[in-house]
């Protein structure tokens, strides 16, 4: 069962093989499963950048699928930080 509401909002930033790979179309399907609202995107330096909102169990699993990746992807970093507070999300975008 999933725990209610936003509890937490994180900026991810991923770094590795993650471009080029469909990690943007994996980490939005791993999102949209889970129930988590938020964006992601793909940042000039190679990396992508997720920002996500959602309960911290379900944070947690999130994390550890992006930590996975897609076929061939190789990730390489997870750095993490709080945010204050989530935008007006109602989905889970690529942008």
């Amino acid at each position: 069962m999933t725990e209610p509401g936003p509890d937490r909002v994180l900026c991810l930033v991923i770094s590795g093989r993650v471009q080029g790979v469909g990690f943007r179309y994996f980490t939005r399907r791993a999102a949209q499963r889970l129930d988590l609202v938020g964006w992601v995107k793909n940042l000039p330096s190679g990396e992508v950048e997720v920002r996500v909102a959602g309960a911290p169990t379900t944070l947690e699993a999130f994390r550890q699928r992006l930590r996975q990746g897609p076929p061939g992807s190789r990730v390489d970093g997870l750095s993490e930080s709080a945010l204050a507070a989530a935008e007006d999300w109602n989905d889970f975008q690529i942008r």
